[in-house]
């Protein structure tokens, strides 16, 4: 169940997100709620569940994401947050009982899935508002800092107008070419 209380962002402080590496202990009371619900499977499932909370890591740092958890079959994820196409906040009635979410993310991978998940956040909506920041490129510039185009090539603040120029030159060619090709198709 998709979790829409709260569908406009807040700035979140970035050092609080970056500050997270570990889920929260209520996870791991999750993972219990799991395994006593399979019943006598129980000694099966539970050691699955314990090995993912006891080595489950989460690490944000200025270009993306990594997720890695894993004790013999170690898997870590890396995600850039100019990857990142959607962000999901989920939580079901025992996440919700206890005070935690996962934050689903996912790329153009064509997968309809979530690429991502941090699962045992008590802070899901700061988790999403700072991946949502991230993920449309939004930062804190310093006064006379160049401005980013969408490449990521710097242009500086006096190179606007030699922009637009160019930007301007494009569309007139475009419209010759169209008159040209118009001209030809009436003269045939």
């Amino acid at each position: 169940m998709n979790d829409a209380t709260d569908s406009h962002l807040i700035p979140v402080d970035a050092s609080r997100v970056q500050a997270i590496t570990r889920p929260d202990p209520q996870l791991w009371t999750l993972f219990i709620i799991y395994s006593v619900m399979s019943n006598v499977a129980f000694p099966l499932v539970i050691l699955p569940y314990y090995f993912r909370y006891i080595t489950l890591r989460y690490r944000f740092d200025d270009d993306g994401v990594s997720v890695s958890h894993g004790l013999i079959w170690r898997r870590e994820t890396y995600l850039t947050y100019a990857r990142i196409q959607d962000i999901h906040v989920t939580r079901n009635i025992f996440e919700r009982w206890l005070g935690i979410g996962t934050v689903k993310i996912q790329t153009a991978s064509g997968n309809s899935s979530a690429t991502e998940s941090i699962a045992g956040l008590t802070a899901f909506q700061d988790v999403r508002n700072y991946l949502y920041a991230r993920m449309r490129g939004h930062r804190e510039m310093k006064r006379g800092e160049p401005h980013a185009l969408s490449s990521g090539a710097p242009l500086a603040p006096a190179d606007d107008a030699l922009a637009l120029d160019a930007l301007a030159g494009i569309r007139d060619e475009l419209r010759a070419v169209r008159v040209l090709l118009e001209k030809q198709r009436s003269d045939v």
